[in-house]
């Protein structure tokens, strides 16, 4: 017999692609990667998935993303595979350096909104999307997450 999967609320703000993992609780949800793309929020879900096996957590992930302008929740990859894996019968090709500059933008661009997120700034309009993308431009990683802890603090939620 298959288990229902608890209801997930959808996430505030203008559809984007998020995923949501629900607690330890088993009741709240939290937002565990966000951007308007679809990959790396793929990618996001895998390593936090095997992270909290590692753990011995139970994972339980939900995904929205944007559908005819709205919001709409797609079946969640399968948490048992996470990230795509290469094929076994081809040796790992290390990332070219413009892919790997470019996602790395997109890890630090969802660090940035995750803590704008817990900040309580969900509403983000033109001007404060391109401040954001030129923080995650011009700024590194660790700078990134500094500024991400302090909204986060900001918000009330450390």
């Amino acid at each position: 017999m298959q288990k229902q999967r608890p209801r997930c609320p959808r996430p505030p703000g203008e559809p984007r692609w998020v995923a949501m993992f629900r607690g330890p609780d088993g009741v709240t949800w939290t937002v565990g990667a966000q951007s308007p793309y679809r990959e790396p929020v793929l990618y996001a879900v895998g390593d936090m998935t095997r992270t909290l096996r590692a753990r011995g957590d139970e994972v339980t992930v939900a995904l929205w993303g944007p559908e005819n302008g709205a919001w709409h929740l797609f079946d969640a990859p399968s948490a048992a595979t996470g990230a795509p894996a290469p094929e076994p019968s081809a040796p790992p090709v290390p990332p070219e350096p413009a892919r790997l500059a470019e996602r790395m933008t997109d890890r630090r661009h969802q660090v940035l909104l995750a803590g704008l997120d817990r900040a309580g700034l969900y509403d983000l309009g033109p001007e404060d999307a391109e401040a954001v993308r030129v923080l995650a431009d011009r700024l590194d990683e660790p700078t990134v997450r500094r500024v991400a802890h302090w909204l986060a603090t900001a918000g009330g939620r450390p």
